[in-house]
């Protein structure tokens, strides 16, 4: 069975979105400075998301996942993909109470994390699953269901916005890094999250 990934482009500060995020600007005021690295001409993946060849292998290596595990503020500030995050592949969007109309196209509703991670492994079978959002990334960890973070740290500070790591409870979180990249403007990292028991 595969991991559930976290990935996740973030500031060297730690914001993965400026302020005032929202429904019409999803990223908030600056946060599209994160992901300045993607082709967003059409974002077509057989024509290359990005000129830069170690962000192009971070964004193939997420679109192999067989799965997608996402909060519901990220599900609803991205539209929802149209229903279809990548090729097809399941939903699993995570809420602490669902609406009343369903989501759109391979989406559903899960308001409990170990369910949720639980439900998206075994839609991803041997492939791994996408996490998205930073409160579903939280929720995760604080629920021991996160088994991996690919971080890449973009050098900008934003100074304010959503922060990745905000209000997690002040307990040690011990982190193997797996490897680390060198990519033109960025640096991606790898990190294993070690259980208790190997502390």
């Amino acid at each position: 069975m595969g991991k559930i990934v976290l990935y996740m482009w973030m500031s060297l500060d730690g914001f993965i979105a400026g302020p005032d995020d929202g429904p019409d600007q999803g990223l908030g005021i600056g946060g599209e400075r994160l992901h300045d690295f993607l082709n967003l001409e059409g974002l077509d993946p057989a024509q290359g998301w990005t000129d830069d060849e170690v962000g192009a292998a971070v964004m193939a290596d997420a679109m192999r996942t067989g799965a997608v595990l996402t909060g519901r503020k990220t599900f609803e500030y991205a539209g929802q993909w149209n229903g279809d995050h990548h090729d097809g592949v399941p939903i699993i969007v995570l809420t602490h109470s669902p609406p009343a109309g369903p989501p759109l196209g391979h989406a559903r509703y899960v308001t409990d994390v170990a369910e949720a991670a639980a439900q998206a492994k075994a839609a991803a079978g041997d492939r791994d699953v996408l996490l998205h959002g930073a409160s579903a990334a939280q929720a995760c960890l604080r629920a021991g269901v996160l088994d991996e973070m690919s971080l890449q740290v973009v050098p900008v500070l934003l100074g304010q916005g959503r922060r990745l790591f905000d209000d997690l409870p002040p307990e040690l979180v011990e982190l193997e890094l797996v490897h680390s990249l060198d990519g033109p403007g960025m640096v991606h990292l790898r990190y294993r999250v070690r259980s208790a028991g190997e502390l």
